[in-house]
């Protein structure tokens, strides 16, 4: 395994457990805002959400390709 690869395999974990723990609370500000009627800034958060997950589905078809 290059170093690349190897550094590849611990930094894609890393970073979909980072963007997890961010998700959390971008949700619970998507709720506050809606509870308060910011419906627009919480379908914008929601927009977020989606997109980071999107990212999260990315970065896990990256680490599955890497070799080994």
């Amino acid at each position: 395994m290059s170093e690349t690869e190897a550094k590849l395999a611990h930094l894609l974990p890393h970073w979909v457990e980072h963007n997890d723990a961010h998700l959390d609370g971008y949700r619970k500000w998507a709720d506050r805002a809606r509870r308060d009627g910011l419906d627009a800034v919480a379908e914008e958060l929601d927009a977020a959400i989606e997109s980071i997950q999107r990212a999260n589905d990315a970065l896990e078809r990256a680490r599955e390709r890497l070799p080994g």
